[in-house]
């Protein structure tokens, strides 16, 4: 997998200057340390950055794949993936807020008859609710981000893959979807989504056993 260029020059300080804290990371890339969270989570799982409590990070890329990174390696989307929370096109603003905020997520699918139409996320519905629009009855598939513009993930992808997708477009989301055929059109059928915060959890269940 390539990395990315912000990862590659957190991989040379990390070499040069390791063990060294994530926020000793951030200061020398003029960044914040939940800039970096994700790109320090994906360099971890691929075994190429290490990380020790109050110590900080060490590059093991050179003295083979850590344990933790390895077994998290192994994990594909669908054994980690969480049930989707949809709403279908005709949902207007208003209940599309409450069911984010309900479920607590960050994000919300759009979907036919369990198939993916498009998403919301915060940012979406909070330009909408401050805009001139009457929540009640302006449907959520107006402000949606198409399922044609949209990243998405299949449940054989390995973590890793769909947590360096979520860094790559900037998204807090994927869906996890299955393709398929309807009259030589191509759907895609919602099996669950995948998140940022899966992906941490995952990653601290591997660390502490």
């Amino acid at each position: 997998m390539q990395l990315t260029k912000r990862q590659d020059q957190i991989v040379h300080i990390v070499k040069e200057e390791g063990p060294i804290t994530g926020k000793a990371i951030a200061a020398k890339l003029d960044l914040t340390r939940s800039a970096l969270r994700s790109d320090l989570t994906v360099l971890t799982m691929m075994g190429l950055l290490d990380a020790r409590p109050k110590v900080g990070y060490y590059y093991v890329g050179q003295q083979g794949v850590s344990p933790i990174a390895n077994e998290i390696r192994q994990f594909t989307v669908g054994q980690v993936m969480a049930q989707a929370v949809a709403v279908t096109a005709d949902t207007n603003l208003y209940d599309t807020i409450v069911t984010m905020f309900t479920e607590d997520v960050g994000t919300v699918l759009i979907c036919d008859d369990g198939y993916l139409l498009g998403l919301v996320s915060r940012k979406d519905l909070l330009r909408a609710a401050i805009g001139q629009n009457d929540p009640k009855t302006m449907p959520i598939s107006m402000i949606m981000t198409p399922v044609s513009k949209m990243i998405s993930c299949t449940a054989e992808d390995s973590v890793v893959e769909a947590a360096q997708r979520m860094i790559d477009y900037e998204v807090d989301c994927l869906p996890v979807v299955e393709r398929a055929e309807d009259d030589g059109r191509r759907r895609y059928k919602v099996l669950g989504r995948i998140s940022k915060t899966t992906v941490t959890k995952l990653f601290l269940d591997c660390g502490v056993k």
